[in-house]
């Protein structure tokens, strides 16, 4: 941790990332209104001192709608990108680890995953199941196995060769007790890396597929969901999509820098 934030973009990016979860978690106490209630009568209304991000086509505060929104965001980010990395991360330990035939063919089925965008794959699986947060998560962790399964098959394939593997196995230790107690710790943070890095994506995911119609349904405020409302405005009520847009940008662009840093962090040639 140290390390991490002894980086000036990794601090930046980590603050930024800090100041978005803390205004999801305290949405109910800091949102200056209630993110579903309308007011036709101030519909539209410009940023002011009563309303600081403005008002939607229903009359709704767009900030409170945007605090309320990032917690949808942060939700199906995390909780798709931790489940990406259990399952990714075990099929391509096992598969790296048992090698021969198994490896070849759990490999050639990443690779049809991995030949579809992630944001045209997401699109078909939220589809065919329909617009839901679950069917959201679990659409965006399917986009993310398959480059998992491969950043944590790599290395495998050359640990398991390494002599404390090999006496581990003269010693009668299970599969199962080399894979998880010496294997995964030396890949560990290779994968935390590429978690972080992935966490992105899902959030640029999520606000494209809510932006066509295919998130989260109204009236639950998500950001790429504001977007859309406000794109047929975007001449006469800017604020509607310019604010959603921002939040998407500095989120990802926090991400991306920890993402940075913790590669920076837990690179040995650097940290020697």
């Amino acid at each position: 941790m140290r390390r991490l934030l002894s980086y000036p973009i990794a601090s930046i990016g980590a603050l930024l990332c800090l100041l978005i979860v803390a205004g999801a978690v305290l949405a109910p106490w800091i949102a200056p209104y209630d993110p579903l209630e309308q007011n036709i009568i101030e519909r539209l209304s410009p940023p002011s001192a009563e309303f600081l991000f403005g008002t939607d086509n229903y009359g709704r505060d767009v900030l409170s709608r945007l605090l309320w929104g990032a917690r949808i965001s942060l939700v199906v980010a995390v909780s798709s990108i931790a489940a990406a990395i259990l399952v990714g991360g075990a099929i391509g330990m096992v598969a790296g680890y048992v090698g021969g035939r198994t490896d070849l063919v759990v490999m050639q089925v990443m690779d049809v995953l991995l030949s579809f965008p992630s944001l045209i794959l997401g699109l078909i699986v939220v589809a065919l199941l329909g617009p839901d947060i679950g069917n959201l998560v679990f659409a965006i962790a399917l986009t993310a196995v398959a480059p998992f399964a491969r950043i944590a098959r790599a290395p495998v394939l050359s640990l398991k060769e390494r002599a404390y593997v090999e006496a581990g196995r003269s010693l009668g230790f299970s599969h199962t007790r080399i894979l998880f107690v010496h294997i995964l710790p030396n890949i560990l943070s290779e994968v935390l890396v590429m978690g972080s890095l992935w966490m992105a994506t899902a959030v640029r995911t999520e606000a494209s597929l809510s932006f066509i119609g295919l998130g989260v349904s109204p009236p639950t405020p998500t950001w790429g969901g504001m977007m859309r409302d406000g794109f047929e405005n975007i001449l006469d009520a800017w604020w509607l999509s310019v604010f959603p847009g921002v939040a998407i940008l500095l989120l990802v662009l926090g991400l991306n820098m920890v993402g940075d840093g913790l590669r920076d962090a837990t690179d040995p040639k650097l940290t020697q």
